[in-house]
């Protein structure tokens, strides 16, 4: 009757929901002793491993889901535990139980989740299978939060028959240190399951296709009807609308261009920006990225790394942003392209040809899809340190991050991204504009992050709930903003600069909110690290990503921490080079081939959490000892907190090198520093301090070194 029930069982759901099972090689391998752990989308979840999980095996099922009338029937296909995992003779008892040699299914999130995303962790499943011996065995279940079992009504779109698959990861145990006991242990063994159910939901990510794929699958799970992009133009893009447009401009785009040919886009934040983008890459064309705020000399510069020989652009940009001169003498070194004339030559035919294309996308463009490891973005560093670089970013790299910050944070389709950052920047084009593309959010695009009086009246009225950018900005909106613009925020996530304290005082003093700070670059595509709200450390830019892998490289003088070199499906493909237009070059440091030098001195402390100390070239050597300007930096935001700083290194005849402290504190002096820094020593101190009224400033807000250290070698003459 069992197995007559279950093959039943087997075939109504296959047909249905055809699901399809992964991994049973892996169930095999994990032995008899197993704690089976899985993350838990629907009531369906404990029917699904029962009916396509070989064996009669046991369920440690929360109590009161085991009370359901409707389940009841189902659960006979198992064995029951009805337990409580906050209860600890309910964890005892299952410690007991799985000492007998079972097969046990346990959901550690303890409940069926209501974010799409994993929920907390219960650190008693990671204590049953340390003290149990047992082996513990991953699995995934995925598609079953769309169906109408789960809790996500109106959260997600729920369908009848999604597709539902299972997968079964390689199975792993959890080795707590003998000497710890207690609290402590139960502890580590939580943070080490947490860590796999993490581990697991990347690993089971689906990042190895093209961004235009991924656009195709976004689509049919929320719908081609759903809003995800909206400008200063207030004409909300559907996904239907998106695909159709970006279509019909990659139609016009490739007849005059190459395929694999860098094509560069100057143009600012908004809708059409991101539907040449997509064009672009739909045809094999990568798009780069120009950074204007570099003037003409770095973006002529970039056009020559990057062998970019055709520009698009626009004249209502080029004339709203005062930038004549710049496309003018742009236009001497490569063929200006003006989205005005190629809408201009979109006939009614070229239209609907687009719109036919994005409805029939899911079929025609299997057949023409490029790899995902071919390039999809070429995007400039600053040139703060000499000439911009080409960073050469892949598909997979940029939807791995993606895939990595969704298995730590949870984001689903009712969320507003507020993306001021500007889309030459890697914090704005991936996690700004690709990562709510991509998942089903809608992202507001703003063309300048300087605007500081405006962009909190957006957040406002857009009803913006995630918003991304640095201290700079979160600092100056902070000091404009109504207490009240920023009501519905759930997520603020600064990078690119060091938050400071007063700016996170202010933000949970003012909004009660409390930002998350990261770590990233351009070559990580960029998110390295990030705290979240269930793992966070104040002070700290979070833990690294799932499947990233980091070393320390001793610097000497510094006795705690290194520099840190990391290497993971994120990094870059490699770098465009001034000395060597064109020539991709791949990513290798002291470790080897694929790994990436970061250049910050950093340390890790024993939960995994990142304390940067600031960049290797941002030491000074002073008669022997490596001194931190960014340590220094600290002590004067310390002292003057209002102001604005920038401590920088010049050459010492006698001690080697000296400090200089930039500031816009008026009548700043070192005596005035050293007393508001009391015990600090001498050598942490600058030579000089010169009054400025402003930092020189990137785009990002970021302070400009580079121009820094000019300006203080010109006033130290």
């Amino acid at each position: 009757m069992f197995n007559l029930l279950k093959k039943s069982l087997h075939w109504l759901l296959t047909l249905i929901y055809k699901v399809e099972v992964k991994g049973l090689d892996n169930y095999a391998k994990a032995g008899k002793r197993v704690l089976i752990i899985s993350n838990h989308t629907s009531f369906l979840d404990p029917l699904l491993l029962g009916v396509f999980l070989p064996d009669k095996i046991t369920f440690a099922i929360n109590t009161h889901i085991s009370q359901i009338w409707w389940l009841r029937p189902f659960l006979a296909l198992s064995h029951v535990f009805p337990m409580d995992p906050t209860h600890p003779l309910s964890l005892k008892a299952l410690i007991h139980h799985m000492q007998q040699d079972t097969k046990t299914v346990i959901f550690p999130e303890g409940r069926i989740t209501v974010t799409g995303s994993l929920m907390k962790i219960y650190d008693g499943t990671g204590m049953v299978a340390d003290k149990s011996g047992a082996t513990i065995l991953p699995v995934r279940i995925d598609g079953a939060q769309y169906t109408h079992f789960s809790k996500l009504r109106n959260i997600v779109r729920l369908r009848l028959f999604p597709k539902i698959t299972i997968q079964i990861l390689p199975p792993t145990q959890i080795h707590s240190d003998e000497s710890l006991t207690g609290k402590s242990r139960r502890k580590h063994s939580g943070h080490v399951l947490a860590d796999i159910m993490t581990d697991m939901m990347f690993a089971t990510s689906h990042y190895h296709q093209t961004i235009f794929s991924a656009l195709l699958e976004a689509r049919t799970i929320h719908g081609g009807k759903h809003n995800v992009a909206e400008d200063l133009e207030r004409k909300p893009l559907c996904y239907d609308s998106l695909i159709a447009r970006s279509i019909a401009i990659g139609n016009l785009l490739k007849n005059s261009t190459e395929q694999d040919e860098h094509v560069g886009v100057f143009l600012p934040n908004s809708t059409k920006t991101l539907n040449v983008v997509l064009g672009l890459q739909l045809h094999g064309r990568i798009p780069a990225m120009l950074n204007y705020s570099t003037g003409v000399a770095g973006m002529a510069s970039a056009c020559r790394t990057a062998e970019i020989k055709t520009v698009l652009t626009s004249r209502l940009f080029i004339d709203k942003a005062k930038l004549t001169e710049t496309a003018d003498a742009l236009a001497a070194q490569v063929n200006l392209l003006y989205l005005e004339d190629l809408a201009e030559s979109l006939s009614v035919i070229d239209k609907l040809k687009a719109a036919l294309q994005g409805k029939t996308a899911n079929y025609w463009y299997k057949h023409q899809q490029f790899s995902p490891e071919s390039a999809a973005v070429v995007l400039f560093t600053s040139g703060s340190e000499g000439e911009p670089k080409g960073v050469v970013l892949s598909h997979a790299n940029i939807l791995g991050n993606h895939k990595q910050l969704k298995a730590r944070i949870n984001f689903n389709a009712q969320d507003v991204v507020l993306n001021f950052l500007p889309m030459f920047h890697s914090f704005g084009f991936t996690v700004g504009t690709m990562l709510p593309v991509l998942n089903g959010m809608t992202t507001f695009f703003y063309p300048s992050p300087l605007h500081y009086s405006v962009i909190p009246e957006i957040a406002y009225e857009t009803g913006a709930t995630i918003m991304f950018g640095t201290n700079t900005f979160f600092s100056a909106y902070a000091k404009k903003a109504h207490a009240y613009d920023f009501y519905n925020m759930r997520y603020v996530v600064a990078g690119a600069e060091k938050l400071q304290e007063n700016t996170r005082q202010v933000w949970m003093d003012k909004f009660g909110i409390r930002i998350l700070e990261g770590y990233g670059a351009t070559e990580t595509a960029p998110v390295t690290s990030v705290n979240t709200p269930m793992d966070y450390k104040a002070g700290t830019v979070g833990r690294i990503m799932p499947d990233m892998h980091y070393k320390l490289e001793p610097v000497p003088g510094i006795d705690n921490g290194g520099k840190l070199h990391v290497a993971g499906p994120n990094i870059m493909k490699g770098y465009l080079l001034p000395a060597n237009p064109g020539k991709l070059v791949p990513p290798e440091s002291i470790y080897g081939k694929g790994w990436y030098d970061t250049g910050d001195i950093v340390e890790v402390d024993e939960d995994g959490y990142i304390m940067i100390k600031g960049r290797s070239k941002r030491f000074a050597k002073i008669s022997g000892e490596m001194v931190s300007l960014t340590a220094v930096e600290q002590l004067a935001i310390q002292a003057w907190p209002e102001a604005h700083h920038a401590v920088v290194s010049l050459p010492d005849p006698r001690k080697g090198e000296q400090l200089v402290l930039l500031t816009t504190q008026k009548e700043a002096t070192v005596k005035q520093l050293a007393s508001a820094a009391e015990g600090v020593a001498t050598i942490n101190l600058p030579r000089k301090i010169f009054v400025v009224d402003a930092l020189p400033a990137l785009a990002t807000g970021k302070t400009d070194y580079r121009a820094a250290t000019e300006l203080a070698a010109e006033k130290l003459q």
